[in-house]
């Protein structure tokens, strides 16, 4: 019988598991011996992860869990305590992509961004952590190397991953006087992500841009290149969630490539902004 500290006892619910990183993460949780709770908002997208728990000979407890819906997080989190007894670790990974910029959308499509980007991962950590206080356990966000620097045409998006980042960098040192361990992990660019996760036409997109059309050509020739051609794996960048998820002592802050390191390192020393804004106004010509 397993221990009440071993791996094999320990539960972990993930969000945003029916693709991607939260897919390779749910299953290389399992694979690490944890009883994972791989939700998504419609479990008629959970084929893919099915097909690669069976393949790893892994078990998986598939849910429901739309996290701009507190109803659906409650009833989620609820459910983890009533049939697993306890709750070790939440990974927020649920997110939607968006591309736009200020003069072309509108307020609320921005809203819409911050809802599941940022309000989502609030929701599920607020209903986890009681749970994870009496098991001192780990609350882990994947975020984005957009949540340390701006970039073209991301503003929304880059702007509720700024401020999941705030927020759990202010939240860290509270939930550890309680016990609970916060993280945060940046990937870049994860191959097949890009296009498919912001769910637009892009040459509809460059077509309706008006006097943007010539800098958006120019960011979208330059991201789809570097998903194409310079992306991590899903399962890679899984590898570093399952670091945050296992280490003894997980850093706050940890990122999924050398990539991701230089490039959100080149932040903290730029303390005017100017070697940031050189960079990124190189992408949109």
């Amino acid at each position: 019988m397993s221990s009440p500290s071993s791996p094999s006892s320990k539960v972990v619910l993930i969000t945003g598991t029916s693709s991607g990183i939260g897919l390779a993460a749910a299953v290389a949780a399992a694979q690490a011996g944890w009883r994972v709770v791989a939700t998504m908002r419609d479990t008629g997208r959970s084929g893919a992860l099915r097909k690669a728990a069976g393949e790893a000979g892994v078990e998986l407890d598939v849910r429901q869990l739309d996290v701009t819906d507190e109803r659906s997080v409650a009833a989620a989190v609820d459910g983890v305590i009533a049939d697993h007894g306890r709750l070790d670790a939440v990974i927020n990974n649920a997110g939607a992509g968006h591309l736009g910029t200020l003069e072309n959308e509108s307020v609320a499509e921005v809203r819409a961004v911050m809802e599941v980007n940022f309000f989502g991962v609030l929701h599920v950590s607020k209903a986890a952590l009681p749970h994870l206080r009496a098991t001192g356990g780990r609350l882990i966000t994947v975020t984005s190397v957009g949540g340390i620097i701006g970039q073209p045409f991301n503003e929304a998006y880059c702007a509720a991953k700024f401020a999941v980042e705030g927020y759990m960098e202010s939240l860290a040192p509270v939930a550890a006087r309680l016990g609970v361990a916060v993280s945060v992990v940046e990937p870049g660019a994860v191959a097949t992500e890009f296009v498919s996760n912001i769910g637009v036409d892009l040459a509809a997109e460059v077509a309706a841009a008006g006097p943007y059309a010539d800098a958006l050509q120019a960011y979208l020739d330059r991201t789809v290149a570097q998903f194409l051609n310079g992306a991590q794996t899903p399962a890679e960048a899984a590898g570093t969630v399952l670091e945050a998820l296992t280490a003894d002592r997980p850093a706050f802050r940890l990122q999924t490539s050398d990539w991701a390191r230089e490039f959100t390192g080149a932040k903290l020393t730029d303390l005017d902004g100017s070697a940031v804004l050189g960079l990124t106004g190189g992408w949109v010509g």
